[in-house]
């Protein structure tokens, strides 16, 4: 991968991130770098994308999002709550994850977010739902895509989950 290839719409890019909340604390972060297409409106925020628009390797940004612009609004429909003694077994800890499906076959996964006075919360919006947050983004690598990665819109890597390429949306 060239040092001076700029970020443009079709180029491969790959990154490392943090992401923090909105009291400033580390939700997550990659070390292992994250591969996406630029402009092909997958795997990144669109504030994000854009602001590495231009950068080369070596480059960072720091970009606040509302959380619109995030992982959106907490929705209260996507929590519940349930006895315990309704739950199984290996659902009975914080951070558990269930995965339901609706009648149409959509699958979506839910997490135990709390459990107290024998009850148990579970949540499927995501856990920075409703909050501001903080990515720090560093470009490690910025290549041209192959005409079948363009056609699919993410990196070949992405066929290989060993490969550590993954999605920041």
């Amino acid at each position: 991968m060239s040092q001076d290839i700029p970020i443009s719409q079709g180029k491969v890019v790959y990154i490392t991130y943090s992401i923090r909340d909105q009291e400033g604390k580390f939700f997550e972060q990659s070390d292992m770098p994250v591969g996406y297409i630029q402009g092909a409106d997958r795997g990144l925020f669109n504030s994000i994308e854009a602001a590495l628009e231009g950068k080369t390797i070596g480059d960072e940004t720091t970009q606040t999002l509302e959380a619109g612009e995030a992982f959106g609004a907490h929705d209260p429909e996507l929590t519940f709550e349930d006895d315990l003694d309704n739950v199984p077994e290996q659902f009975r800890q914080i951070g558990a994850e269930v995965q339901f499906q609706n009648d149409q076959g959509d699958v979506k996964t839910f997490m135990v977010a709390k459990i107290e006075n024998g009850k148990v919360t579970i949540d499927g919006n995501h856990p920075l739902a409703g909050q501001r947050v903080t990515f720090h983004v560093r470009v490690v690598g910025v290549r041209e895509a192959t005409a079948q990665e363009l056609e699919r819109g993410e990196p070949a890597e992405l066929d290989d989950s060993s490969a550590g390429a993954g999605s920041l949306h």
